[in-house]
């Protein structure tokens, strides 16, 4: 079978709390499904060319978060048998532990998909290529908006910079091994006038955007599932629903939340479901209507199966705000 549920089982707990010095440390071992994929499953929760906040090599992942009870890192570790060990220290180690397998992607859901990915051949493939890539869910919404409104409309490269800059002026060291340093606080963030973004990288639209989220950053954190913290997120100005699936996808683990608005992936299904070369958003919410319920999961085995459409013209261009 090409995809099969994602039930966990957890077969062991172990808790050591200390004081003086020690931090509070919780260790839980988690049971993946088969042909689970360790590395692709976790590589969304890192952002690529060096991150502060986490980290991901080959068998293990250490990601720092300001959890409701304080702040907190988890550690999780393959071992050879396939087993993942969650390790998770701080004020935040209960809660993270509790949500250990969601950050995994082992509460992924995908029994529903593939019955919906047979109907098309490059989508059947690819379902069966993937089998073991999960979607994580972290539970834990502003870091994500830190991240998304900083892509808005710009280079992968301008959008790393930045964010890598805004974490280590604002970030401190998180709880545990590992030397990572938390998210910022959404309140040092909202308390910064908007001009000291600038020489971080990040010009006065997105900062803005930005600086509004934090300002309500308690109550988006309380949304209860993603079609409420959508929402509440596009009722901001200066986010809107691309910003709103980049993070409803990882927060809540939204296998549906397609990014409308991206400069690429109107043209990555359209080229991909039709053999297009060009797609609109209406194209791609058109072709992608079949397997509604997984429309992400869909963008994302495009994605990972090295998909593109033809390229026209030049790329966009690479520019320093901090320069200007």
């Amino acid at each position: 079978m090409a995809l099969t549920g994602s039930a966990v089982r957890a077969i062991g707990l172990a808790e050591k709390e200390s004081y003086g010095g020690s931090v509070h440390e919780v260790t839980r071992r988690l049971t993946p499904p088969e042909r689970y994929h360790f590395g692709r499953t976790l590589a969304p929760l890192v952002a690529p060319q060096f991150d502060p906040v986490a980290r991901l090599a080959r068998d293990e992942f250490r990601l720092a978060a300001r959890t409701p009870d304080g702040p907190g890192a988890i550690h999780l570790r393959r071992a050879g048998s396939g087993e993942i060990t969650a390790t998770t220290y701080g004020p935040g180690a209960n809660w993270l532990a509790e949500h250990a397998a969601a950050i995994a992607g082992l509460e992924d859901d995908v029994t529903a998909f593939p019955a919906l990915a047979a109907s098309h051949p490059v989508v059947r493939q690819l379902a069966r290529t993937f089998a073991g890539v999960r979607m994580p869910r972290t539970g834990m919404l502003f870091h994500r908006v830190l991240r998304a409104v900083l892509e808005q409309k710009v280079t992968g490269v301008e959008a790393f910079r930045a964010y890598r800059k805004i974490a280590q002026r604002f970030g401190e060291p998180a709880p545990g091994p590992g030397e990572l340093l938390l998210p910022p606080d959404p309140a040092a963030i909202a308390a910064t006038p908007y001009w000291a973004f600038h020489p971080l990288g990040v010009e006065q639209r997105r900062t803005q955007a930005l600086l509004r989220a934090a300002q309500v950053a308690a109550r988006l954190e309380e949304c209860p599932d993603s079609a409420d913290a959508t929402r509440r997120l596009t009722a901001l100005p200066g986010i809107g629903p691309w910003t709103a699936a980049e993070v409803t996808r990882i927060a809540y683990g939204d296998a549906d939340a397609v990014s409308v608005g991206d400069y690429h992936v109107p043209n990555t299904v359209a080229f991909g479901l039709a053999g297009e070369a060009r797609g609109s958003d209406e194209r791609m919410l058109e072709l992608l209507e079949p397997f509604r319920g997984h429309r992400a999961r869909v963008c994302d085995l495009l994605a990972a199966g090295g998909i593109r459409a033809p390229r026209f013209g030049p790329r966009m261009p690479i520019r320093s705000f901090a320069k200007f």
